[in-house]
């Protein structure tokens, strides 16, 4: 993981922590699906999860209930993050606006609702959006990594989170946000990071369990899937070789766990605990028993410990999230210097 900087790497712990307790609400959910050709809804069913049909394979985490209820907890955690606002790119008034991979659909509804005028365009690989979207949204199945087939500056504002371990070719998909964004629009993308504070040479289990955790799921993409893990520490340099000017990269942490004394981080730190233990089954199933011959039973008791870990109020761990974004410059514009903050 690389250095954080030294605000984030100081972060004071909540001295009454090691007896903190909070109850589980998984009352947290927003689900639904669509009416879609067979081909698509023939969903493939492993290990008491089911997974997409359309291009079977090339996403690792489920499509089920209990996904799109985590997925729920996701979007959450962002706005906290962002100060409940659906993004960091200074956009104002877009007319067209496409979702890359907007899974349950949350990000975009929410957009919807907020630019009433604005044409909304969702896609992704799984039909598993609401049927009750504004009227100015619509999805459609498809996949991010292939050719798009939108007609040029198609778009004012193209918004892409949590597609890390997704996409082949990032480049690619940079190259084709460009393509289709109109002089002067936005492209904003946000992702986490798989690597945590963990000592990789500690020897405490929770060190060594996170550390493994990380460096099998980077050894995964790079070398297995072919879709990388390390997304957030190349979205800035993509952004820029792709010919966008203006591109902004902002920083932040979540904590596993309300370990923090800081009241916003420590609200983070109750949702990230969750964001962990949800969606940590479904993260790993996949890649653990088709790609490193896992059995089901061994991936279960894997997860049911790393969960105990997790809970543990002894340990202060955290991972980090950045989101970039950049402008497709005006005809004739000279690049301007790239920014961070």
């Amino acid at each position: 993981m690389e250095k954080m900087r030294p605000e984030d790497e100081n972060i004071a712990v909540d001295s009454a922590y090691s007896k903190y307790h909070e109850a589980d609400d998984d009352s947290l959910s927003y689900i639904s699906g669509q009416s879609l050709a067979s081909s698509v809804t023939r969903y493939r069913y492993e290990n008491g999860r089911r997974y997409h049909a359309y291009r079977e394979g090339s996403y690792y985490a489920p499509n089920d209930e209990t996904y799109s209820s985590y997925e729920t907890i996701v979007h959450h955690l962002w706005l906290l993050t962002f100060d409940d606002r659906l993004h960091l790119a200074p956009i104002t008034s877009p007319r067209s606006i496409l979702d890359v991979g907007t899974g349950t659909g949350l990000w975009a509804v929410d957009m919807a609702d907020s630019h009433p005028s604005a044409d909304i365009l969702a896609t992704d690989l799984s039909p598993t959006q609401t049927t009750t979207a504004p009227p100015n949204i619509r999805f459609e199945i498809d996949d991010a990594g292939s050719e798009w087939t939108y007609g040029a500056n198609a778009f004012d504002y193209i918004h892409v989170r949590g597609l890390t371990g997704c996409i082949r070719d990032w480049p690619f998909l940079y190259s084709q946000a460009y393509a289709h964004l109109a002089p002067g629009g936005w492209f904003e993308h946000a992702e986490f990071s798989v690597e945590t504070n963990a000592d990789p040479d500690g020897t405490s289990k929770a060190d060594q369990m996170y550390h493994n955790f990380s460096q099998t799921i980077l050894g995964v993409g790079e070398q297995k899937t072919g879709m990388r893990f390390d997304t957030v520490k190349h979205m800035r340099s993509w952004m820029e070789d792709a010919g966008f000017v203006d591109v902004v990269e902002h920083r932040f942490v979540w904590p596993i766990g309300p370990w923090p004394k800081d009241p916003k981080l420590k609200d983070l730190g109750r949702w990230g605990e969750r964001n962990w233990t949800d969606g940590l089954e479904g993260w790993v199933m996949a890649l653990y028993t088709r790609i490193l011959g896992w059995t089901y039973a061994q991936v279960v008791e894997f997860v049911d410990e790393f969960r105990r870990v997790i809970k543990d109020r002894k340990n202060h761990y955290y991972h980090e999230v950045r989101c970039v974004y950049g402008r497709k410059p005006l005809e004739g514009e000279v690049a301007g210097q790239a920014r961070e903050s």
